[in-house]
């Protein structure tokens, strides 16, 4: 494929991975994960975690990601990445709320969502409740998601300052896929270059390692080493959560422009709400 200037466009190989645990401390299991990589330089993770507080946690999180790989995959040729991935967490949560509406069992299980597809150095990300995706960018790691809870809402209100966050805020959703038939689902876009790596994990793992702590382990080794690195440090130090973790490196790519890309306030994109 050539660029608008007639010049071949830019090599790009990616590495994807995914794991889940039931950690320490769970009995059961209610996160999933899944990662699809459709040529060496297109792929797609997506991670979910279902409501431990509500009926069959591990049935919604199942139902989204199988959604998300399968919806993705069968767009049309030629359909933009960030549509077809909008268009399948749109399904997987058509899919979620209407499991839950039939199933009397059923009834009332929600799931968060984040999935993130990767076209080239192109990036695209859907994202509902408080899985997160991180940007890990010469050695420093950064949130590109926001949390859907009441303490990050608050946060971002400004109304906790001062204020110890109780675990209770940042455990309570308030947005979560499967919940209504309609959903708003946050968009982003970002720019990725050679050896950068992306990590999106549920709280689990975030609310046990920091980021200084997650960001050396997901660049070392192959990207599954470091997927079960993450997750066995994380139980080592006693988690109190299932946890997951997604990592997509890329292994070759354009180099990142001087005084650009850097992390900051220009990786931090602005998120579109809805369709």
């Amino acid at each position: 494929m050539n660029g608008a200037n007639g010049s071949a466009a830019p090599p790009f190989l990616f590495e994807v991975a995914s794991h889940t645990d039931v950690g320490t401390e769970r009995e059961h299991n209610e996160d999933r994960c899944g990662h699809l990589l459709e040529a060496r330089d297109r792929a797609l993770v997506v991670v979910a975690d279902g409501v431990s507080s509500a009926e069959a946690g591990e049935t919604a999180a199942q139902t989204a990601v199988d959604a998300v790989l399968r919806t993705f995959g069968e767009q049309p040729a030629g359909t933009p990445t960030p549509k077809r991935l909008f268009r399948a967490a749109q399904q997987a949560n058509i899919e979620v709320y209407d499991l839950a509406t039939v199933v009397p069992e059923l009834r009332g299980m929600t799931t968060t969502l984040t999935a993130v597809a990767v076209d080239r150095g192109e990036l695209a990300a859907a994202h509902v409740g408080d899985s997160r995706l991180y940007l890990v960018r010469d050695g420093q790691m950064v949130q590109l998601t926001k949390d859907h809870t009441v303490a990050g809402e608050r946060s971002r209100m400004g109304i906790l300052s001062g204020r110890r966050r109780s675990h209770d805020d940042k455990s309570v959703l308030t947005r979560s896929l499967g919940r209504e038939l309609i959903v708003p689902i946050d968009r982003l876009s970002n720019r990725l270059y050679g050896g950068d790596a992306l990590l999106v994990c549920s709280d689990g793992l975030y609310n046990t390692l920091d980021e200084a702590q997650m960001a050396p382990l997901a660049t070392e080794g192959t990207a599954e080493q470091a997927c079960r690195r993450l997750i066995e440090t994380a139980n080592q130090r006693g988690t109190l959560d299932n946890l997951s973790a997604a990592i997509l490196r890329v292994v070759e790519g354009p180099p990142r422009p001087p005084n650009g890309g850097g992390l900051g306030d220009k990786l931090r994109s602005l998120f579109r709400r809805g369709g």
